[in-house]
């Protein structure tokens, strides 16, 4: 909006905007609610497997740090989902602009990097369903779409708090099809429409109408749609100030070329836990193996 890349939308051709939850229209991207029409909305937390993972230690941003998961842990490849987590650990705001503050979340992630297998994106369906790693932190939506495939993975949204993200429509300031595009919007925001949407993607709806829609187990689906307790220790993304996005990427870029010298008696002791308990998920796999085969 700011830099004038996407043009204000005539709601006389949206309509439907009408099923649309208002909480989720106005927002600190759109306060007005006259550039963007929601599409979507969800949390981030953790997805685990729960064959290897205790269901106890993931109520806590902490198990990212555990090194008992050493070697199992995924974390995201971007630097504001990463420090927004480093930071709710923390107990600061993830929409922090205090350099004090984030420079402490760079010095947690550097601690952490020695335990993550891998940063990753999207490689966290293959890796996740495949059992290739136990713990990860990523989108609601796509953990129920992991869930679905295998059946051993779970959600957990930390008592510390996470993110809470809208996914929105514009129109570019370039369309040569404006009013086709606002139809388009209009169509998308049909219930029957947007509750087929959801029920694909695996997101949640801003729709109430197409809420309406969903069978009762959705409804009441707490990834999908969590309590009122645990949306109140969300936060939404806000815009950060160009300094704070240029700090916030050269800390990044720090996490990932750290490399910080430990203790020579840290690294052997973290090797070793990480080790034992690898071969404790190993044996497991195999024993579950085992017995699905003797099935």
């Amino acid at each position: 909006i700011a830099e004038d890349m996407v043009q204000p939308l005539n709601f006389e051709n949206i309509p439907n905007v009408r099923f649309l939850d208002e909480q989720y229209l106005y927002t600190d991207f759109d306060p007005e609610g006259a550039y963007s029409v929601p599409y979507t909305w969800g949390t981030v937390g953790l997805i685990y497997n729960t064959q290897y993972v205790d269901e106890e230690d993931t109520h806590s941003w902490d198990i990212l740090w555990d090194e008992r998961y050493m070697g199992e842990i995924l974390m995201f490849s971007n630097s504001r989902d990463s420090f927004s987590i480093a930071l709710k650990r923390l107990g600061y705001s993830m929409n922090s602009t205090s350099e004090e503050e984030l420079r402490d979340a760079c010095e947690s992630l550097k601690d952490q990097k020695m335990l993550v297998q891998a940063y990753v994106m999207d490689e966290i369906f293959d890796k996740m369903e495949g059992e290739e790693a136990m713990i990860a932190p990523y989108y609601a939506g796509d953990a129920i779409t992991m869930a679905d495939e295998n059946p051993n993975l779970a959600f957990s949204i930390p008592d510390e708090g996470t993110n809470r993200f809208i996914d929105s429509i514009c129109i570019p300031s370039n369309a040569k099809q404006k009013e086709a595009a606002e139809m388009y919007i209009n169509f998308l925001c049909e219930p029957e429409v947007a509750a087929q949407n959801i029920e694909f993607i695996g997101y949640s709806t801003p729709n109430l109408a197409a809420y309406e829609l969903l069978d009762e187990d959705m409804q009441q689906n707490e990834i999908a749609y969590p309590s009122q307790e645990v949306l109140s220790k969300t936060e939404a993304f806000v815009f950060l100030p160009a300094e704070t996005s240029t700090l916030m990427d050269k800390l990044w870029t720090e996490v990932l070329s750290n490399d910080e010298n430990y203790s020579k008696w840290t690294i052997p002791a973290f090797l070793l836990v990480g080790i034992l308990f690898s071969i404790g998920i190993n044996v497991r796999r195999m024993l579950l193996k085992k017995k699905e085969n003797m099935m």
